[in-house]
Parts: structure tokens; sequence; C-alpha cells
């Protein structure tokens, strides 16, 4: 029997105090330089240091919250991080308290591979570790990259922001996809071994193919933002800022962005696209209108509460795409020994 909902997210600071502490979190292990956490900190502080991902986190859950009445489903939810307050370690606690047994863990991520997918199950199993033997079970949902109601959401942002454009340049806009870069080794490794691998950027790509075809668009790119990392290491490309040159030298004076890769409008969404590839459009003349992400949309709540009724009530599994996802599906799709491990990681320089 479930009797709790946990949502896992990544974590982001609710002040400036917060900045640096939630970026050595964010990257303990990995020997990044301090110059480097105080540029990257200099995007949050341009927010006055508050990352919007905790608050629309706690939209999310309210919305959930709501469904799931609705569905006359008597769940709690609860809130956890990787990265910042409230940490995921301590939400479990919490639950362990209230006397929550067996919970299912929803993450703001919809994706397959390491950072996206594996390692939510370290979170876990980090957590549960941390709590020791009262802790309760918990059940990450499967990845829902091509979810009906995900899909839907999309094409209708990628509408509203094609309407945003002057009249005279929509009929020539480019729709533009992005997600977050990661190394082109991850990639390698996203996924089961028998799978072929790449299965973030498969996944990505299918679901750019699913929301151009509902949009009407036959033509579209798939390029990524956000990367990090030492530059000798190969991350996957193109990036947006550098497309956009590109498509400026083809001629093309309209663009439409979809963030399809990011669930909500957090700060790598309102940092990278809102304001460097705004700004570069400009520069460049290009009209520049960005869709919005799902995660406020009425449709992203009713979306978690299927998944939720496909593992307690064995519901119908909804999926759109071609491309295979993984989880604790009723239909036993189930992450493979040795999916999605985390190569090692490159000396630095």
């Amino acid at each position: 029997m479930v009797d709790g909902l946990l949502l896992l997210s990544f974590g982001g600071p609710e002040g400036p105090e917060d900045v640096i502490p939630f970026l050595e979190n964010v990257t303990r292990g990995r020997g990044i330089p301090r110059a480097r956490l105080d540029e990257v900190a200099q995007h949050y502080l341009h927010f006055g240091g508050v990352s919007p991902i905790n608050a629309l986190n706690r939209q999310i859950i309210a919305a959930v919250e709501g469904e799931l009445d609705a569905a006359g489903l008597d769940l709690p939810v609860y809130f956890g991080n990787r990265n910042w307050h409230p940490m995921v370690e301590d939400t479990v606690a919490t639950m362990t308290a209230d006397g929550v047994r067996s919970a299912l863990v929803f993450p703001t991520s919809a994706w397959g591979g390491y950072s996206g997918c594996r390692q939510y199950d370290e979170d876990i199993a980090r957590a549960r570790a941390a709590v020791g033997a009262s802790a309760p079970e918990l059940t990450k949902l499967r990845q829902y990259y091509d979810h009906p109601l995900l899909i839907a959401s999309f094409a209708d942002a990628i509408t509203a922001a094609v309407d945003a454009l002057p009249a005279d340049r929509r009929a020539g806009a480019r729709l533009v996809f992005t997600a977050h870069s990661i190394p082109v080794s991850a990639d390698i490794a996203a996924g089961p071994p028998a799978d072929g691998g790449r299965l973030y950027s498969r996944q990505v790509t299918e679901a750019a193919r699913l929301c151009a075809a509902a949009t009407g668009f036959t033509e579209y790119d798939v390029v990524w933002q956000s990367r990090s990392g030492p530059p000798q290491v190969p991350w996957l490309e193109p990036d947006i800022v550098d497309h956009l040159d590109v498509l400026h030298g083809k001629g093309i004076d309209a663009v439409v962005v979809c963030p399809v890769g990011f669930v909500s409008d957090h700060l790598e969404v309102i940092w990278d696209l809102d304001n460097e590839a705004a700004d570069r459009a400009a520069e460049l003349g290009m009209a520049f209108a960005r869709a919005s992400t799902p995660g406020t949309d009425p449709r992203f709540a009713r979306m978690v509460v299927e998944l939720i009724s496909e593992r307690v009530a064995g519901g119908v599994v909804r999926e759109l795409g071609a491309v295979p996802g993984y989880g604790c599906t009723v239909d036993g799709a189930v992450c493979a020994p040795g999916c999605c491990e985390q190569p090692p990681r490159p000396a630095r320089s």
C-alpha cells in the first residue's frame, strides 16, 4: 500500500547567502575551481540570489495535491531536494516520523541518463540510509518524456510563442528545441547497455519531434544549452547561442525557442534563454520568443496523478514516443543493471 508521495528535485538557493553553499553542494567532488563557482554565482545574484525552482516546485505540489483530492487519492505530498533545502535526507526523516511506510517518488526530470534518472535513485538510497531501517520504501516513478499531457502542454506553449512574434515574422520563424547539454561520454552511457546508449539525446530528439508534429512544424532544430566543465571535454552541441548565429547566416529573422528539456522556468532557462539567447537574437536583429515550460500548466499535475495511478491501480500507460522510457512501470520496463552509469570524471588540467 502506498501512503505518500515525494517530489524530488534538484534544489536552488533562496537568498544571496545560499548561492555559494548551494553551488558547492552541486559541484562537490568534481574539482571545480572556486573562480568558476564565483562566475556562476553571478547568474543567481543577477536575480537577487534566488532561483525560482523551489517556488515553482511548491506550485507543482499544490496543484498535485488538488488533483489527488479530485481523484480521491489520500496521499500526503512531501518535497525534497538533492542540493538545497529542503534536503531529501531531512524530508525522508520527516516522512518516517509521520508514519509513512511506502511512498512513490516523482522526480522533476523526464529523462534517462545519469543526472536525469540514476542520480535520483542514488538520492533516494542515500536518504534512506541516512534515516536507517525505519525509513519508508521509496519507489521512483517512470520516465515521462513522451507523456501525452506533457507534449500537449509544450505544443500549446509553442503556439503561444509563435503568436507572440511580430505578425510579419511568424510565417518564416524557425522552431528550435533546447535541453541541458551533458558530456558526450555521459550520453553514450545513458540507458541500459542492451539499448545502445545515448538514451538522453534520443529521448530529447523524440520529444522535439512529437512537439513539432503537434504544432504543424515540419522543420525544426534540436540544440543544447547550459554546458559547464573544462573546454577539452566534449559536450553535446551545438549551443543555442552559437546556433542563432548559424540561423542568422541563413537569413532566418525570427526564432521560437522551446526548452523541451526542462520542467520549469528555473535559472538555467531564464538566464541562458531569456537573457543570453534573447540578447544575442536582438543583436542579430532576430525576433525571439521563448515557449513556457509545463510545470505550472494544470495538465502537468494531472500527468503526475496518472503516473501514480499506473503504479497503484494498474492504470493505462500512456506513451507517444518511439524511443523507450524506463522506470517502475506496470509493464515491467525497469532499469537494467549497468543502466546510466556515471562515466569517470576526466582529470582537470
